[in-house]
């Protein structure tokens, strides 16, 4: 699983016109799992299902 950070350097993620994390491949927002066992979050894409984990 790459990092958000990492993913967007590759152009897998894009912010929208909010700032938002979204898919490049999709174009869908992304959603969060927030676990309180890890030291990281874990973002969903809603359609193809990539995860990236977003370390902060």
């Amino acid at each position: 699983m790459k990092t958000t950070r990492k993913g967007m350097r590759e152009g897998e993620l894009e912010k929208d016109t909010y700032d938002r994390l979204a898919c490049s491949e999709c174009g869908e927002t992304l959603k969060t799992r927030n676990d309180p066992e890890e030291v990281f979050s874990v973002r969903t894409c809603p359609d193809c299902g990539t995860e990236w984990k977003e370390l902060g």
